[in-house]
């Protein structure tokens, strides 16, 4: 191989020429790469934040959902409160300080099925919602 070297200039300076353009051009990147890659990662981790206080486990969507079953339980706690209070209020009857006779009657009859020799009994059709506490609906 044979190095031929321009007229006037030894190979020195053109080696050095060039590579004035190369570090020139290498500053060129870095002030470029370093204008556009910070902004690219804050957008980056902005997105990422963003994207997950919409859709995360603990987002806007996963709270709407929340206070829907939270809606559903405070309607079911309405719904055991008001059987609370009617279960206590029979169970003051049954108290001794405050004793119900016909309660206790009813409650005999009905838990052991049977009746006093003059009562009268009436035969109905069975119950659709059997339960002991609630009357059957008259039609």
């Amino acid at each position: 191989m044979v190095l031929t070297i321009p007229c006037g200039r030894s190979l020195i300076t053109h080696m050095n020429t060039a590579l004035q353009l190369l570090l020139r051009l290498r500053k060129a990147m870095h002030l470029v790469a370093g204008k556009t890659i910070g902004p690219i990662v804050w957008l980056c981790i902005i997105a990422y934040f963003t994207f997950y206080a919409i859709y995360g486990e603990r987002g806007l969507l996963s709270m709407h959902q929340l206070e829907a079953e939270v809606d559903h339980a405070k309607g079911a706690l309405a719904t055991v409160r008001d059987e609370r209070q009617r279960l206590e209020q029979r169970t003051t009857l049954l108290r001794p300080d405050s004793l119900d006779l016909d309660m206790v009657d009813e409650r005999a009859r009905q838990m052991l099925n049977m009746s006093h020799a003059n009562d009268v009994i009436i035969m109905l059709p069975p119950r659709r919602e059997s339960s002991p506490d609630k009357p059957a609906a008259t039609r």
